[in-house]
């Protein structure tokens, strides 16, 4: 089991767990919370597409249809199990 942030691109993963955070959003969102009610939920398969040049943020990430972009700290919540 390895976070989201440290997948190599190209790959897919199933989203084991979420991690807790106390950091609130700009708009006041925990962001763990936002995370989930995007999709990324445990059991839910993702692919991770593309890293930012240079440093790798964002992330651009697919869950099921659609694709997000996170950054780097973000993804570092997500526990996934790759395949």
């Amino acid at each position: 089991m390895i976070t989201l942030d440290t997948l190599a691109a190209g790959p897919s993963g199933t989203v084991i767990h979420l991690a807790p955070t106390d950091y609130q959003g700009s708009a006041g969102v925990d962001v763990s919370r936002r995370l989930m009610e995007l999709g990324f939920v445990p059991g839910e398969r993702i692919r991770m597409l593309r890293r930012a040049l240079p440093g790798g943020d964002p992330l651009a990430v697919k869950v099921g249809q659609s694709t997000f972009a996170l950054r780097r700290f973000e993804a570092a919540l997500i526990s996934v199990k790759p395949e």
